[in-house]
């Protein structure tokens, strides 16, 4: 919850790609508050009260995943919401003539999306493909396995688009972007 909190307010990629973490996480300890509590949270260095919170935390993502039938697999609700609202500021983006760069970096990642769609679930969107792919890279280091130079290119330039997209999520919800025609 700290962490999620924190994360969110910076990078809301970052924070999707935590999220997916926590719910493998809780995955990984079967949906079980008591052994989440005992084996996970308490190893973190935390005060009684913050353990607590951490624990109400987790609690209320274990009820979600089990209601909305995400124990085995799959994504929480809020977690969905905040992908879409990504792919529709996506969207947006592409469609202004405002963000110019924006639209040279997606048409530079646009043959690694393209590829990775043909390998992977045709049925989700662009920016789901793009963190899909970022989350794979990531438990595969986690797991230290070998990573291409082809592949490590690749999720690097995956990774500047979405954190570019990221950045204009941020800035549209703290500020408000612009999107309306020049001239």
């Amino acid at each position: 919850m700290y962490i999620a909190r924190e994360i969110r307010k910076t990078s809301i990629a970052e924070y999707l790609l935590y999220m997916w973490q926590i719910e493998d996480i809780i995955r990984a300890y079967g949906c079980s508050l008591s052994r989440l509590r005992a084996e996970y949270i308490d190893k973190f260095d935390y005060t009684d009260e913050q353990k607590e919170e951490e624990t109400d935390w987790f609690g209320s993502l274990i009820r979600m995943m089990n209601e909305e039938g995400c124990r085995e697999k799959g994504h929480l609700q809020i977690n969905k919401i905040i992908l879409q609202d990504m792919a529709d500021l996506h969207n947006q983006l592409l469609e202004s003539p405002k963000f110019p760069f924006y639209n040279a970096e997606y048409y530079k990642v646009l043959p690694f999306i393209v590829e990775l769609r043909n390998k992977g679930d045709r049925d989700v969107n662009e920016i789901e493909t793009c963190l899909d792919a970022l989350y794979g890279i990531m438990l595969l280091k986690l797991q230290q396995k070998e990573i291409s130079p082809e592949t490590d290119h690749a999720v690097k330039e995956i990774s500047t688009f979405i954190g570019m997209l990221s950045d204009y999520y941020v800035k549209n919800r703290d500020e408000g972007l612009d999107f309306g025609e020049e001239g």
